[in-house]
């Protein structure tokens, strides 16, 4: 006798075993986070057949873990014909009956924590708390201060009047010589950031942070890698703006162009970060701050014309949500960049670069070019040192050659 799971998934028979139960909360759950009728009716059939398995061999449903996961799988690569979905319908099964309290949380091996691992830790609270940093810098002065310490220590307690210049000297020299000069100079801040603190927690009498090596690396040597107007006007009139994914990359890629925005403050964006009536735009930029932008017209009507006609259904605020399931917001500004990169690669344009932050660049060159100062420029990027917008007085070539001097002998 067929039995039908929340309306039009059709079974062959009524589901057994300790999770029969679960299996329609289940299916309207991934109904809920966008998935195909195609890839709920085989999520659905996996279950089904993974509950009815587990009645024969682990009838106890709070006794289910990922290992009897991977035992069925093993046993249907032997007995049914195996689907390359299969591992991770049942990591989405597992997931949902953990989220229910169903079954309990896999229990992972708790290892304790070095001595050097617990200043880190408590480094990076100080970094968080005390200093109010963003995550991405915490993320990247941490390691750094992690593997000077395991070098200076290894598993051994931390003891704080050994360190000596000597030390900082030695790891910075062997850190730069196979670093990138930016991220060599991410490590020195690092550190000088680590002794500061040490000195704060009376850890360590002498300044440290003063035998830190400079290593060298001179800023502005490069020219902006940005985009031409020319080139995004192509890449918009590109794009087919009668689907739901179309509206979206293309309402992205405004933004991108119109306002400037990091990858990251665009795939962040929310529905309250909209003010429709005053026409601005509220975003969120590095360490959490926050400023107002004017909403352009064009860029306005590209963001409802998604809202109204493309945006799937969901509880996410994110103003820009995955078109796959499970519909949600981008993670990170990695979403933003693989929209740049295919529409790029789909269009067939030989940009500076596939990245999202030449649009940025370009709106800078685009304002310098129409006379906008580089202190107006910093304000609409939202720069909070003008040595950050100084790079962009490179390109106004105009200026640059009344800087110029003539050439002994005069022209030839």
């Amino acid at each position: 006798m067929k039995f039908v799971v929340d309306c039009d998934i059709v079974l062959s028979r009524a589901p057994s075993g300790p999770i029969a139960a679960y299996i329609e909360p289940f299916t309207k759950s991934l109904r809920e986070q966008g998935y195909a009728l195609q890839s709920i009716h085989r999520q659905v059939l996996l279950s089904a057949g993974f509950s009815e398995w587990l009645a024969r061999r682990q009838p106890v449903l709070r006794r289910i873990s990922s290992d009897l996961a991977l035992q069925y799988l093993r046993y249907r690569f032997r007995h049914v014909q195996p689907s390359r979905g299969d591992a991770a319908a049942l990591k989405h099964l597992l997931e949902f009956l953990r989220c229910e309290g169903a079954i309990p949380a896999e229990k992972t091996a708790v290892y304790p924590a070095t001595s050097v691992e617990r200043c880190a830790r408590t480094y990076e609270e100080y970094l968080r708390e005390a200093c109010g940093l963003s995550q991405a810098t915490i993320i990247n002065y941490v390691p750094f201060v992690l593997g000077f310490l395991e070098e200076c220590f290894g598993n051994g307690p931390v003891m704080w009047s050994q360190l000596c210049a000597h030390d900082v000297v030695r790891f910075v020299e062997h850190q730069a010589r196979r670093l990138h000069p930016k991220r060599s100079k991410l490590l020195t801040s690092a550190l000088r950031s680590f002794f500061r603190f040490a000195r704060y927690r009376g850890k360590v009498k002498l300044d440290l942070g003063a035998a830190v090596p400079v290593v060298p690396h001179w800023t502005m040597t490069e020219v902006p890698r940005a985009i031409p107007a020319d080139q995004v006007r192509q890449l918009l009139n590109s794009i087919n703006r009668t689907t739901p994914l179309g509206r979206r990359d293309y309402a992205v890629l405004l933004v991108l162009a119109r306002l400037g925005l990091r990858a990251s403050e665009a795939a962040f964006l929310e529905l309250d970060d909209i003010n429709w009536k005053a026409g601005q735009l509220s975003i969120r930029g590095k360490a959490g701050q926050r400023s107002g932008l004017p909403l352009p017209a064009d860029v306005g009507k590209a963001i409802a014309a998604y809202l109204r006609n493309g945006r799937p259904s969901s509880t996410s605020r994110r103003v820009f949500l995955r078109a796959r399931a499970p519909i949600r917001g981008f993670r990170g500004a990695s979403g933003v960049g693989s929209i740049v990169r295919h529409r790029l690669q789909r269009a067939g344009i030989d940009a500076p670069s596939y990245g999202a932050h030449q649009f940025r660049h370009g709106l800078a060159c685009e304002l310098l070019r129409q006379g906008a100062s580089l202190g107006e420029i910093g304000e609409v990027l939202g720069h909070q040192s003008p040595e950050t917008t100084r790079i962009y007085a490179k390109v106004d070539l105009e200026a640059l050659r009344t800087l110029a001097l003539p050439w002994p002998g005069g022209v030839r």
